[in-house]
């Protein structure tokens, strides 16, 4: 089958990899055109330095082109791209195509998830989310990986299943997309204050303590929200949110670290080199748990010592106090 990766980045890259290991038709859609030019060339990544993009895989930066034919189109640009990449695939989107959403967020000012903005833009009901601890050098060194599928629609599931799923590669289905979406989106501004706390030196006593009351805070706001408390539990939930608030492979808890060791100038300019999505998703997330009058002060920490400067060492007395 052909597959389309929209995504250059690494963890496009990566799901590329994926397809291409398991024998279908692959090609990754770049939005720039230099940068289309610049990985046909070299067949490297300065996101993936180690990787080498096997030739098999096509690079372009032609939507119409890269969209043609293809059974899957798999969508993992950045959040803030998602809106004016989806309106230009609606033009070349056949009816007989399925979408893969690896693309992880809320959207600011209408605070939208991923998947609402999807179909806002484009008609179709062939759609899934996938979600999980899957760093993409991890996908690319073919180590075994656990992930969330999120789907109603059988079509598009057994579809999704039978490109993805190899030795390598485990997927767990479930109908919560919500839920796999809220985690997915609030996971990335956790793993900013996780990485602040290990910045600040703290023990592995008060990690976990803030990662405890994470998880809880999150599987109140996917209940709040409409969702299945237990999805919590799942590769999205747990599994992510372990991974992504304990490892420097995190480019969210790399940003928190920065804050923490009060590298302030540092964190600015690794914000400005990097995509830090949980930087992006702050701002909506407190919009949306304000207008869902969801109780998660914690978010609203975070955001003053990160917008307002406020003193990092609230964090402590906040976990702490916290009810």
């Amino acid at each position: 089958m052909k597959v389309c990766v929209l995504g250059a980045g690494a963890f496009g890259l990566a799901l590329a990899s994926i397809f291409n290991k398991n024998g279908h038709e692959v090609t990754v859609w770049a939005h720039s055109k230099n940068d289309a030019t610049t990985l046909k060339i070299t067949r490297k990544s300065d996101k993936l330095k180690d990787y080498v993009i096997p030739k098999k895989i096509k690079i372009t930066s032609n939507l119409e082109t890269a969209t043609k034919k293809s059974s899957l189109i798999v969508i993992a640009v950045p959040a803030h791209a998602l809106n004016d990449v989806t309106v230009k695939l609606s033009k070349h989107l056949r009816s007989t195509s399925h979408l893969l959403i690896a693309t992880k967020g809320i959207e600011q000012g209408t605070c939208d998830f991923v998947t609402e903005v999807v179909e806002r833009n484009v008609n179709t009901n062939k759609i899934a989310v996938i979600s999980g601890p899957s760093f993409a050098v991890d996908i690319i060194s073919e180590v075994p990986i656990g992930l969330s599928l999120g789907v109603t629609n059988v079509r598009t599931k057994n579809i999704v299943k039978t490109l993805i799923e190899n030795e390598n590669i485990k997927l767990r289905e479930t109908p919560d997309i919500l839920g796999i979406e809220v985690c997915g989106a609030i996971k990335n501004v956790m793993a900013i204050a996780s990485g602040m706390l290990n910045g600040m030196k703290v023990t592995d006593s008060t990690k976990a303590l803030f990662l405890t009351e994470a998880l809880n805070d999150i599987k109140e706001l996917i209940d709040a929200l409409g969702g299945n408390k237990k999805t919590i539990l799942s590769f999205a939930g747990f599994g992510d949110i372990l991974m992504t608030c304990t490892s420097t492979n995190s480019r969210n808890f790399t940003f928190g670290k920065l804050i923490g060791e009060g590298k302030l100038k540092e964190a600015e300019k690794y914000a400005e080199h990097t995509t830090v999505e949980g930087l992006y998703t702050l701002k909506s997330i407190k919009e949306l748990i304000k207008r869902e009058h969801v109780k998660m002060e914690v978010v609203d920490l975070i955001s003053d010592i990160i917008m307002n400067k406020k003193d990092k060492e609230e964090m402590l007395k906040f976990l702490i106090s916290k009810q």
